[in-house]
């Protein structure tokens, strides 16, 4: 998926928010939920992806991401229950994988497991994310993905 994208990530449902660009949106996504670049969303667990819109380019991509980041969290939650009233993890629909349907996705994004914290990593890929999903397992160095990449 390399296109310009705008991107809304959060920690759970109604949680922390996180506003990004990027040219490639599987790569990122992957990146920031398998924490491979040290930051704000490592640091809060952020890694569900919530929102995302695609651009021409990335110039208008920067421009709408510079202008939601000005935005007050109430504008955002609108914007993110618009389009995806559940807080789904929207890493399904941008790389095509079946979610893990063992817990439901409800006690995922709301935090509500039998422990009571939040499993930081429910939906960790196993498939490091290139432009097209490869058939077979790939390792993150066969990918060009290192720790302290970034968009």
């Amino acid at each position: 998926m390399r296109q310009p994208a705008v991107y809304l990530m959060a920690s759970q449902r109604n949680g922390t928010l996180y506003v990004g660009v990027t040219s490639d949106l599987i790569k990122r996504v992957w990146q920031h939920k398998n924490h491979v670049v040290e930051g704000f969303t490592d640091k809060y667990g952020i890694d569900l992806l919530v929102w995302f819109e695609q651009h021409e380019t990335m110039e208008s991509a920067i421009t709408r991401e510079k202008a939601i980041k000005k935005w007050n969290r109430a504008w955002k939650l609108a914007l993110i229950e618009k389009t995806n009233p559940d807080w789904a993890d929207l890493w399904f629909v941008i790389t095509g994988e079946m979610p893990d349907f063992r817990r439901p996705l409800d006690s995922r994004l709301r935090g509500n497991d039998e422990s009571g914290i939040r499993d930081r990593h429910p939906q960790t890929p196993v498939i490091p994310p290139t432009s097209v999903i490869p058939p077979t397992p790939v390792i993150p160095a066969q990918a060009g993905i290192q720790k302290g990449d970034d968009a």
